[in-house]
């Protein structure tokens, strides 16, 4: 079976063209195809499918073989993925994909025939939580703001946390991460973002993934956390977000409550499974 590895923001997933291959079981093949000592190595997997309602379906499952309902980066791969090898036409002014959490519009810019920056249409962000709500976690007594982007999120600003230290980059995930992930907060398992502001145009950011652990960027976090950040009166509506593999623009709508992502995405290698 043949793969290609790609990567937005160092979110590198292997991707898998059902258009030409077929996939008996996307859990199974998640786990074994993204071990990073025997196997290809990965966050996950995403199956790139036909559909009747857009260009393509984007299927994803993580690394532990949970399936996700969408993922920023790996839609921006996606829409690359599909340009690229000439399963949409090159000249169309908009992509679209349908994901398990709905229909996303990707519109994109192209350099020597390649497709190198999209901006994705994360659709309309809703509220999760009280603005913020308290929780406990282990010995930590925080606050968030919950926020679902397609998944949840659970935001935690660090200047409203002083209890994580005085840098996100210090927080202890192989202590904390599981305990935040798997809160009875959140009975479908949680992705936590630790925020920190630089001013009201630029944050650093920090992700633990729900079926991943931490990973280099998350896409629809960084949504999360620009909207949480909005809704709180700390963030402008449009805010450049540093993630530990780069960085992406996120711009908020307060009008259509919806969210635009742009950032770049890149293939890696392709190859052949052969298990």
């Amino acid at each position: 079976m043949q793969f290609t590895k790609m990567e937005g923001l160092g979110n590198d997933y292997i991707y898998i063209d059902c258009f030409r291959e077929k996939v008996e079981n996307p859990k199974d093949l998640a786990i074994k195809m993204s071990d990073r000592h025997f196997g290809v190595g990965g966050d996950g997997i995403i199956l790139i499918e036909p559909s009747d309602k857009a260009d393509a379906y984007m299927h994803m499952f993580n690394a532990d073989g949970s399936e996700g309902a969408m993922c920023g980066n790996g839609i921006r791969c996606t829409a690359k993925y599909i340009y690229d090898h000439g399963i949409v036409r090159p000249d169309i002014p908009l992509i679209k994909i349908e994901t398990k959490s709905g229909m996303k519009e990707i519109c994109y810019e192209v350099k020597d025939g390649k497709l190198f920056q999209a901006t994705v249409d994360m659709g309309e962000v809703k509220l999760d939580s009280n603005l913020p709500e308290k929780i406990q976690v282990e010995d930590l007594n925080l606050s968030f703001v919950g926020i679902n982007t397609g998944n949840p999120h659970a935001i935690y600003f660090l200047e409203d946390n002083p209890v994580l230290g005085e840098s996100i980059y210090t927080i202890d995930f192989a202590r904390y991460g599981k305990s935040f992930e798997s809160h009875s907060r959140f009975p479908s398992r949680v992705n936590s973002e630790f925020i920190e502001i630089k001013n009201r145009k630029e944050i650093n950011f920090r992700v633990y993934e729900r079926g991943s652990g931490e990973t280099l960027a998350c896409g629809t976090g960084a949504t999360a956390a620009v909207v949480a950040g909005n809704l709180l009166g700390k963030l402008d509506e449009e805010v450049l977000v540093h993630l530990l593999g780069g960085e992406l623009k996120i711009f908020y709508d307060k009008e259509s409550k919806h969210a635009f992502m742009t950032g770049e995405a890149r293939e890696v290698f392709s190859g052949i499974w052969e298990e």
